[in-house]
């Protein structure tokens, strides 16, 4: 049974970054919880992709859950899980209203695609330890994703 939570695990994420539709996103959300109930994340994989999922929640006690998944796969050496975890914190900060850290989300307000506050005192360095590209780079993508809506 492990083997399966696993490849289910894995398939829930991939769906969860492909598929936008709420109601499905929800569902995965749901599924990941039961899993985690049952006994089936136990790899810094399964942690991973659960992590994953959560991410792309929508209560700020997903996105906690997808933060302690996101660590607890650092911890067991998934290399994978540190990006994870600079998003899941930027997430889980800009839902209680707080500058976010990494500067990894891209937020959608008046018509407009920008990362919102940043904490200015993280340091493109402590991006790089978490996967994450430099400040100037994340908002020359937030730009670009603008022109592409423009167009």
């Amino acid at each position: 049974m492990e083997d399966s939570y696993s490849i289910e695990l894995e398939r829930l994420a991939d769906e969860q970054i492909q598929e936008d539709e709420h109601g499905a996103r929800r569902e995965r959300c749901e599924r990941v919880c039961d899993i985690a109930v049952a006994g089936g994340i136990r790899s810094g994989a399964d942690y991973y992709y659960a992590a994953i999922v959560l991410l792309h929640g929508e209560t700020l006690e997903e996105f906690a859950t997808a933060l302690h998944f996101a660590r607890t796969s650092t911890n067991q050496r998934e290399p994978r899980a540190w990006s994870v975890v600079a998003a899941t914190w930027d997430r889980l900060l800009i839902a209680n209203r707080r500058p976010q850290r990494f500067g990894t989300q891209f937020i959608h307000v008046d018509g407009l695609w920008g990362l919102g506050p940043v904490d200015e005192q993280t340091s493109d360095a402590e991006r790089a330890f978490y996967g994450v590209p430099p400040l100037w780079v994340q908002r020359k993508s937030a730009a670009a994703l603008q022109r592409h809506d423009e167009t």
